[in-house]
């Protein structure tokens, strides 16, 4: 089996350190990109998982039988190369080839290297050619794991626990959604897809793990859009003895902390629209800014209404919309000054949500009260409204401690620290509608 020793940017780096002279053999392996022949001799790129570099064979060095098998390489092809590092005319850092194999030979040719990979379609689909054809893709890709990476780190900084929490739940709790269906056949029941993680995290809480923290994988029987897949990473965290202020904080440190790892100012630009997400966010009452852009006093369900459609949109710099409609909340502890609202915010910027999160209800009787006006509402015919959960309220009825919980969908904070306009472009394998017969 063909070793690398280097990767092509430590290669350089090694032809770098020797002020320009001519290196010690290395050994590099990837994919062959460009190809270019000059008589006696040929270059070759060659792509790895750190970049490009160049390779250099000629008759002379390598014999003619091995430059004739080099000369037959095809774009795409996989080989190994080994030989010293020297820098052209040019100023371009390449290999000396002194010895090569093909390691995986590529059936099928390339995107043309002056147009590349340009359906949508194409690229969503067979994401591995993207990433070859594409190198912008798999910077992207890169940063989504530095975002998640650094909040990670943000989290079990501050002492949180990750945990996991089922994917088959017996009841789909948590969020307003339409969930997926399946079947266990050992027991001859069906389970659900997970929509959210909120409800097994809190009974975290309740057993004492006091700051947690989970990415999940979560899955919505809604349609495609450029902001929706039906399954997509959340990030939740709760944590005792806090309330939904304390938890703005955090998140706002959390889209910094991102913004670093992209390697993005906070006064940047999304699409073309600028946005500055310096800390700290505006916060605004959702009763307020509705008043405020329609001339109405409104409340419950026609309260988020109107606030979705007239004012949502406008948002563009990053706004907590506090306190809202108890109707729509159920999981969240009422305002003092008022009951028929909750202590909820969401975090909208450039018109869309990022974040959602409560001063979490604890009163089981409160809790048990909410759960039977829902499950009245999905007899109904809602079919969204939250299923009563006995299970839950068992555990709420052994105490859930004061505390604040919060929802990011991370696919949406990469869409806008990697400027891509679509969620399927920060998604490595998005839901695809059927591919069409060939």
């Amino acid at each position: 089996m063909f070793k690398p020793t280097h990767s092509s940017a430590t290669a350089k780096e090694l032809l770098a350190a020797s002020g320009g002279e001519k290196t010690e053999p290395v050994a590099v392996a990837g994919r062959v990109m460009v190809k270019r022949l000059h008589g006696g001799s040929a270059f070759a790129d060659l792509q790895d998982g750190a970049g490009r570099i160049q390779l250099f064979a000629s008759r002379d060095a390598i014999g003619a039988d091995q430059f004739d098998r080099f000369t037959e390489l095809d774009p795409g092809d996989i080989v190994g190369a080994r030989g010293p590092m020297f820098t052209t005319r040019r100023g371009e850092p390449t290999i000396e080839v002194g010895e090569f194999v093909l390691l995986t030979k590529a059936l099928r040719p390339l995107p043309d290297k002056w147009h590349g990979l340009k359906d949508v379609e194409v690229r969503y689909r067979q994401r591995y050619v993207d990433l070859i054809a594409n190198p912008s893709v798999r910077d992207v890709f890169r940063a989504r794991t530095r975002i998640i990476e650094s909040i990670r780190r943000l989290y079990n900084e501050r002492g949180y626990l990750e945990v996991e929490t089922p994917v088959l739940q017996e009841i789909p709790g948590g969020g307003h959604a339409r969930p997926f269906v399946t079947h266990h056949n050992a027991l001859d029941r069906d389970l659900y897809l997970r929509i959210a993680l909120e409800l097994h995290l809190k009974r975290l809480l309740v057993g004492g793990l006091e700051r947690v923290y989970e990415f999940g994988r979560v899955f919505r029987n809604e349609g495609l859009s450029p902001r929706h897949n039906p399954e997509f990473t959340l990030l939740e965290s709760y944590e005792a003895y806090v309330d939904y202020h304390d938890v703005m904080r955090l998140v706002e440190d959390i889209i910094v902390a991102s913004a670093g790892a992209a390697q993005r100012p906070l006064a940047t630009s999304y699409q073309g629209e600028a946005v500055d997400l310096t800390p700290p966010y505006r916060r605004e009452r959702m009763s307020d800014l509705v008043l405020e852009h329609t001339g109405r006093q409104a409340y419950g369900i026609e309260l988020n209404d109107l606030f979705e459609e007239h004012v949502e949109p406008t948002l563009r710099q990053p706004t907590f919309v506090i306190d809202y409609p108890i109707e729509i909340s159920p999981l969240a502890q009422r305002c003092d000054y008022d009951p028929r609202f909750v202590e909820r915010f969401e975090l909208i910027i450039l018109g869309r949500e990022y974040a959602n999160a409560f001063t979490e209800l604890t009163d089981p009787v409160d809790q048990r009260q909410r759960f039977e006006e829902q499950a009245a509402r999905r007899a109904a015919g809602e079919v969204e409204a939250h299923p009563m959960d006995e299970d839950f309220l068992r555990a709420v009825e052994y105490g859930l401690p004061p505390c604040g919980g919060m929802g990011m969908g991370i696919d949406r904070l990469v869409m806008l620290l990697t400027d891509q306009p679509a969620i399927r472009d920060v998604i490595l394998f998005p839901t695809m509608k059927p591919e069409a017969p060939q």
